[in-house]
């Protein structure tokens, strides 16, 4: 059992305040959760690469799944704040509890209720939201990540129904999932958004193996050979990359309150085993470099959760842009990364181990910094702001 169960949170500049009572106190439901139910076990599942799958209908049972979606289709009709406020605590538990909630709320319900029919609507998302269904979303290809109107994945028009032909890969959930939500181009070279369901034939799921990183996660391919989608799965209500770029902006948003989570794990076993781990006759906690590290690590933290805060006003009021997501996601991913690695130093041999989640949460934000628009994309997003050239054309 993980020595970071009994959990404190670092709340330096009283974020606390600044959320209301509901939110709060769904937090704290979710913070239960995850000491209960997800850090006893998440160790074995990282060691042994399996994904926990007996969590998903737990997760759906409390509320994790489409949180701002409406009630009507299953969701809780919560806001983006609160919605942000969960993704940190599945991240504390791990990468991969959050990004199995990130896929299923932001890139896959949430393109069903912004673009999809009332139909779509009605025969999806109370399943997805409950974790009846598990959903993947389909857009990087082998040969197009950074760059995806490069894609070659395309469907044809039949008559009565549309062919699919082609592959995606690094999908998350990939072999679980009952339906993908898969982005191809269409006959005049447009991107349009399918919802493709398992058993289609046709349509497979290879896993992907040899991964160091979100090792508790479903990481596989999408294989499309001349698969017969109806017509009414097609996604209506958008076309171009505007639709998928929507949808990982709202998970990139999911993504800058996610990580803090990981960093916040990391800080609390490391405050900890400092006050209990004793050299030359003192806790090693009285040794200014250890302090130091400890210091910067809570002061980056605090940081992260100003920003992430402003974020997500900012996206209840309507007025955040995929600009200002992109800055929150890079700069708390590295701010998590940098916190991991320098925190896992105040551990010494001991950190290296799986009684303490550092290397877990370093191996895990490996794939957080590259995966929804890499680190380097997303500083030049920002260069892009500032200059008004974009530099990654």
């Amino acid at each position: 059992m993980s020595a970071t169960i009994q959990f404190t949170a670092p709340d330096h500049f009283l974020v606390d305040d600044l959320f209301s009572e509901e939110q709060r106190m769904i937090r704290g439901a979710f913070r239960d959760w995850v000491n209960r139910f997800v850090k006893p076990d998440i160790e074995d599942h990282f060691e042994k690469c399996t994904f926990p799958i007996h969590l998903v209908k737990e997760l759906g049972a409390m509320g994790g799944f489409g949180p701002f979606i409406p009630e009507k289709y299953g969701g809780s009709g919560l806001d983006y704040m609160t919605y942000g406020i969960i993704m940190t605590e599945l991240e504390r538990g791990d990468t991969g509890i959050r990004s199995l909630a990130s896929v299923q709320t932001s890139l896959v319900m949430y393109p069903i209720y912004a673009y999809g029919t009332e139909e779509q609507k009605m025969k999806y998302l109370p399943r997805l939201a409950s974790g009846d269904l598990i959903g993947c979303f389909g857009l990087t290809e082998p040969n197009h990540g950074s760059d995806p109107g490069g894609m070659i994945t395309r469907f044809t028009d039949k008559g009565d129904h549309y062919l699919l032909n082609g592959a995606k890969m690094w999908i998350t959930n990939s072999t679980i999932a009952d339906v993908a939500v898969v982005w191809a181009k269409d006959e005049n070279n447009v991107v349009r958004g399918l919802i493709v369901e398992k058993g289609m034939a046709g349509f497979t799921a290879p896993e992907t193996h040899g991964k160091w990183s979100l090792r508790a996660s479903v990481t596989g391919e999408l294989v499309f050979d001349n698969v017969r989608v109806p017509k009414e799965n097609i996604l209506p209500g958008v076309q171009g990359l505007k639709g998928p770029l929507s949808c990982l902006s709202s998970a990139r948003y999911g993504i800058a309150w996610g990580v803090i989570g990981a960093a916040m794990d990391c800080y609390d076993a490391a405050v900890r085993y400092s006050l209990e781990r004793h050299q030359f006759g003192k806790p090693i906690a009285s040794f200014q470099l250890q302090q130091k590290k400890l210091a910067e690590a809570l002061t980056e933290i605090t940081k992260a959760q100003l920003l992430a805060w402003r974020l997500g006003q900012l996206r209840d009021q309507g007025k955040v842009t995929p600009a200002q997501i992109s800055m929150a996601k890079r700069n708390n991913v590295e701010m998590a990364l940098t916190v991991a690695r320098d925190l896992r130093q105040v551990l010494g041999a001991m950190g290296i181990t799986r009684d303490y989640p550092m290397m877990r949460h370093m191996m895990n934000l490996e794939s957080v910094i590259t995966y929804e628009g890499t680190h380097d994309v997303h500083l030049l997003i920002t260069g892009q702001e500032i200059t008004g050239i974009a530099a990654y054309k």
